[in-house]
């Protein structure tokens, strides 16, 4: 299985990431991409229903669990090696033409940080880190690299496709 190109969106706690991401993949889907999302939580969440089969099967001692509907899946699963967006992309996402992931700041990979001016903090990231673009009101940071307006979702969608080779 081959690893669909991956790009993670960055930036401060409330700066719109996830605002940014949601309005982005129907601008995706549109060009008919299969995205894939990939979002770092830094606080416990429960990912299955305590008592019900499939968590019952993973507390069992089953490496993965997956629950299906005649709609949806959702699929419980040990963290095996690096919780990188790279490894998890290539281990659960193959069928994707395009993964984005939100958060993992410190991960390898392509960045594109989410910067507003009155979040009133710095860049979280830097070229050196990976960061290849900026949706931000502050053309002054990192100017050698491409801007996006805070609502170009059709840029972005454009950038990405170009840098996957789509």
């Amino acid at each position: 299985m081959t690893t669909p190109p991956l790009f993670i969106f960055v930036g401060h706690s409330n700066a719109g990431k996830t605002t940014f991401v949601e309005k982005l993949l129907p601008a995706l889907t549109q060009r008919g991409r299969r995205v894939a999302t990939l979002k770092h939580a830094h606080h416990p969440v429960e990912l299955d229903t305590p008592g019900k089969d499939s968590w019952r099967y993973k507390n069992a001692g089953a490496a993965l669990s997956m629950l299906v509907t005649g709609s949806a899946l959702q699929l419980v699963a040990d963290t095996v090696g690096a919780h990188e967006p790279k490894h998890l992309a290539r281990r659960f996402l193959g069928e994707a033409d395009l993964v984005l992931a939100e958060g993992f700041s410190r991960a390898d990979g392509p960045k594109i940080e989410v910067l507003r001016r009155d979040c009133g903090k710095p860049a979280r990231c830097t070229p050196a880190d990976g960061l290849i673009a900026l949706v931000t009101d502050s053309p002054e940071t990192y100017p050698e690299l491409p801007h996006f307006a805070l609502d170009d979702v059709d840029g972005v969608a454009d950038f990405l496709l170009g840098r996957a080779g789509q």
